[in-house]
């Protein structure tokens, strides 16, 4: 049984393990291609999808609604990618050589593709994470307001500059 047609009164019934598994095998692979543009090489973002498994199974028993367990992991997966940059930027200080080319970006054949991923990750950190939530896991604005922490108007505001800036940035390239 797949947790994509249980609701959350599913969730409640099952035991930690089953529940957290159910959810691992539903969502995982979205959760690390969102990582995964957010990081830029997939080792790392599948580190982070684990390390929010983990923090979400640790955590069950103290969930308040259980039916809310995959936007605490989206939210869990953005902050440990937060992390993550943070920890790189600071190591990045003062280094001479800009950071290599990602998993992604070797993975991708297209130009195109190439092209856009580069401009995404040249964005301010939530614009980027909103137009991700937004058009790569397709969530509504409500669904990303949640996992970001913030208003839908703020997501609106995230969601449009940054593709104005994408755009700009997409022209410039050509």
């Amino acid at each position: 049984m797949r947790l994509l047609n249980s609701g959350p009164a599913d969730l409640a019934v099952h035991s930690p393990e089953r529940a957290v598994t159910q959810l691992y095998e539903a969502h995982a692979p979205d959760l690390v291609r969102l990582a995964l543009v957010m990081v830029g090489d997939r080792a790392t973002a599948e580190d982070v999808v684990q390390d929010s498994f983990l923090g979400l199974y640790r955590r069950w028993e103290r969930l308040k609604d259980t039916g809310k367990a995959l936007t605490y992991l989206r939210s869990s997966v953005l902050n440990n990618c937060r992390s993550v940059l943070r920890r790189r930027s600071r190591r990045l200080l003062g280094a001479q050589e800009p950071p290599a080319a990602s998993a992604e970006s070797r993975v991708l054949d297209r130009e195109q593709g190439k092209e856009i991923l580069d401009a995404l990750r040249r964005l301010p950190h939530r614009q980027r994470e909103t137009l991700v939530l937004r058009f790569v896991l397709d969530l509504s604005e409500e669904e990303t307001a949640q996992i970001m922490r913030v208003s839908r108007v703020t997501v609106r505001t995230n969601t449009s500059r940054g593709r104005t800036a994408l755009e700009r940035m997409l022209g410039e390239a050509r």
